[in-house]
Formats: structure tokens, sequence, C-alpha cells
């Protein structure tokens, strides 16, 4: 069973810093970490070749600082990693990062599965999964909480709902998005540390993947973000102290006091 797993190297949210020229993400430098739903995604590929058999490869698409993510992703026991980065994806929205993608997954290779996470925390749109799957023109099942069944051309899979969860049954080639539910991401291994220590990261361009660069980056973006702004404080602010009890009381009073309650 060949699988693909879908990861992206997110900014530390302590250090999100955006550009006011671009109104994007400004990466470079700043720390970074694997998208925490992403990690799930790893394990869940990770497990399913040790059941099934086959390989599991790691594609990310974003400047050459991201192969920290990918070879993290090899400690854990990817066999893999594709590093899609060229300066015509930079600032692509969804759809155009979805298309990269799509064409990334097509150059890998012939694949069973493609997982991911069920959203990046940085934008947290949740698109950029089911944008690739039509592109990629297979089915995609979103927010699996569990994986049933697997056999040739089939698998049956959990789908977490706000009550419960709905039994789906879908044809593979497919695109799955998993939640946090799914599993318990495992540690890095000393041994998958040595490999990613020496692990050679393919690296494709928008040449290599013979993307139309009018669909890349910013120029091939249908949104973009034209005004970034702090939001306005409102109304006065209060600091409370004392313990939980005698704050209460007091937002009692003063809710009282202007007939809200």
């Amino acid at each position: 069973m060949n699988i693909i797993v879908m990861i992206k190297q997110v900014p530390d949210t302590s250090e999100v810093r955006i550009s006011r020229e671009t109104n994007t993400l400004i990466r470079d430098g700043v720390p970074s970490i694997i998208n925490p739903y992403d990690m799930y995604a790893i394990e869940e590929a990770i497990r399913l070749r040790e059941q099934h058999g086959g390989t599991v490869t790691a594609v990310t698409m974003g400047p050459p600082q991201a192969t920290d993510a990918l070879k993290h992703a090899v400690s854990m026991g990817v066999d893999n990693v594709v590093l899609l980065s060229d300066r015509a994806f930079a600032g692509a929205d969804t759809w155009a990062t979805s298309y990269a993608l799509a064409k990334g997954i097509q150059k890998i290779g012939p694949f069973d599965l493609v997982i991911a996470g069920k959203q990046a925390i940085d934008g947290d749109t949740a698109q950029v999964g089911p944008e690739t799957a039509d592109m990629l023109g297979i089915p995609f099942v979103a927010y699996i909480r569990k994986i049933e069944k697997v056999e040739p051309g089939m698998m049956v899979v959990e789908r977490l709902m706000d009550e419960g969860y709905d039994v789906v049954e879908t044809t593979l080639p497919a695109l799955i998005t998993v939640v946090k539910e799914i599993n318990q991401p495992r540690l890095p291994s000393l041994k998958g540390k040595m490999k990613a220590k020496n692990i050679s990261v393919t690296t494709l361009t928008a040449v290599d993947l013979t993307a139309d660069e009018n669909k890349l980056g910013l120029k091939g973006s249908p949104t973009q973000v034209v005004k970034i702004f702090p939001p306005t404080p409102r109304g006065d602010r209060e600091m409370l102290s004392g313990t939980i009890g005698e704050q209460l009381d007091t937002v009692a009073k003063k809710l009282k006091k202007q007939a809200i309650i």
C-alpha cells in the first residue's frame, strides 16, 4: 500500500509575523513546527504501512527550511520525503497550494491513499485537503477518526460528526483528512533520527512539476488578503483580583448595576 502524507510546516504561534507589504505570513527565520494535526496523519500512514506493507512518502510545499519538518517525519518512520520549493509558489492561497500539491503528488507516482491533517493551525481553512482531492480527481472524506477496514480498491472509515460519527465506504485511491481522535503519534526513534540525519530530500520546482505558473503563488490565487489590522479594543477593560468567588461576586454586581441581569 503506497501512502502519501501531506504535511505543512507552520509558524510557532508565539512567533507569528505578517508582511504589511504582501499581507502574507513571514516564514523565513521564524521558528516553525509541523502542523499538529499532520502528526496524526503521519502516525496513521505508518500504522497502515505496518499492517499492509508498502511505503509512506511525506510531501510539503514551502521554503528550504521546510526540510526540517520532512526530516522529523522520517524520524517517526516515514520512508521518503519530497519538498516542493520554488519562489513561484510564494504567497499561494489554498487553491494555488492545492494545485502545486496535486502536481507534486502526480509526480511522485502511483498511490493508494493520501492522508492529511484536518486543517492547518495557521490558516484554519480546512480547504487544501478537499481541493487537492478534486484536482487529483479522487474521492475525499473529511474528519476521519478511525479506519475500520482496508481492502484492495476500497476502505471503510468512521467520520467524526457533531453528534456521533458516520461510517463511510470509499473506493481507492482516495484522500482523507484525520482528526486527533484517530491515534496517538509516536515519538521519533533513535534509528529514525539517524535515518533523518542522512536522508536526501527530493526537491521539486515549478519546472519539475511542469506546472502552469499562472496557477501558482500570488498570481494563481483567486483569493487574496487585501488588508490586515489588529482588532480595535471595545469598551473599558478592568482586571479583577481576589479569589474566583470574589471575582464572580464583582462581575455579578457590575452586571446588575448595568441591568443586564
